[in-house]
């Protein structure tokens, strides 16, 4: 284990959601203790973008979703200047795609196993063969397709899924349907903790490419991913981050005015 015994902060808060601003190796720790906890229903850890906290905005079942997660973390630019209007100085960007290959490394000696849940079949199949090559430290114990459309494939996909008994599920449906799936089924799964990991499984598959580290590390990645999926991404970036200033501008002038 590697638990830290740093001071982890109190929450902030942007748009309704409250957000732990801890760095990497508090995030990891705090995890691991969720894992070492072994009892009560799956804990749910999220991370939140301006996308995500966009969708709570207007969803408040959604935002209660996300507010019932044992730890909710800071992904992005957006978030950063969210914190920022507050005088809140974020420690640190944890978004899935880079946190989760580093919550591995770190923990790669203390005999954990994971599962991946999320994408079309080949999809997830090149996901875990790359998963099994990047971390050998960790047991892989299985893998399932994302598309559960009824009722019976979303039970068989579970009753897998515990049959396995791996520590860490991954699951990987995209904002908002992964943290909904794990709120709904926390209760039926039979692990310490799920993780909503959005395109993950893309980028492990080598369908989607990651932005240079220069670029990722001045926060634009979203640009790399605009520029890559334009259909997809241009209204969640070009229409949702302006609006997702306007929101939490007016969030923070109702403050100041209360």
């Amino acid at each position: 284990m590697t638990h830290s015994t740093a001071t982890v902060p109190p929450p902030f808060s942007v748009l309704g959601v409250r957000i732990q601003n801890v760095v990497r190796e508090q995030a990891t720790a705090m995890i691991e203790r969720l894992i070492d906890r072994r009892e009560g229903p799956a804990a749910g850890v999220y991370f939140v973008n301006a996308h995500t906290l966009n969708l709570a905005a207007t969803d408040p079942a959604y935002c209660d979703v996300l507010n019932r997660g044992e730890l909710v973390l800071a992904d992005g630019t957006g978030v950063r200047w969210a914190a920022r209007l507050q005088g809140v100085r974020l420690a640190e960007n944890l978004n899935g795609t880079d946190f989760i290959p580093a919550f591995f490394q770190a923990t790669a000696q203390c005999g954990y196993s994971y599962f991946l849940l999320g994408a079309d079949a080949a999809t997830i199949a090149a996901a875990a063969d790359r998963a099994r090559q990047m971390f050998s430290g960790w047991r892989q114990a299985g893998f399932h397709h994302g598309f559960l459309t009824d009722d019976a494939t979303e039970a068989a996909a579970i009753e897998q899924i515990n049959a396995a008994r791996p520590d860490v599920l991954l699951v990987g449906m995209g904002n908002p349907i992964q943290e909904r799936w794990i709120d709904r089924n926390r209760s039926r799964l039979r692990m310490p903790v799920c993780i909503g990991v959005g395109g993950l499984f893309d980028f492990w598959a080598g369908n989607v490419h990651r932005a240079p580290g220069w670029l990722r590390r001045a926060g634009h990645e979203w640009l790399w991913r605009l520029a890559q999926q334009p259909g997809e991404k241009a209204r969640r970036y070009l229409v949702g981050n302006p609006a997702f200033l306007a929101r939490v501008l007016r969030e923070r002038w109702k403050t100041g005015q209360s």
